[in-house]
């Protein structure tokens, strides 16, 4: 359960965004629209060798 504390007198916009942040955090949504298909694992480990080389190209980029 997520507890956002809301000080007298604050913005309610500010509150709501505080909660919104602290829900993305969370992964929920993630998670739901990961188990709404089912995703083969030799398929689930491509993805995740692509995105890795993806993400080590960038890295080798900045240097």
């Amino acid at each position: 359960m997520i507890v956002v504390p809301v000080k007298e007198g604050e913005n309610i916009e500010r509150s709501l965004k505080k909660y919104k942040r602290k829900f993305e955090k969370t992964g929920v949504m993630k998670e739901l629209r990961n188990r709404k298909a089912y995703k083969k694992p030799s398929i689930a480990r491509r993805e995740e060798k692509i995105k890795a080389i993806y993400k080590q190209q960038l890295r080798e980029a900045d240097l």
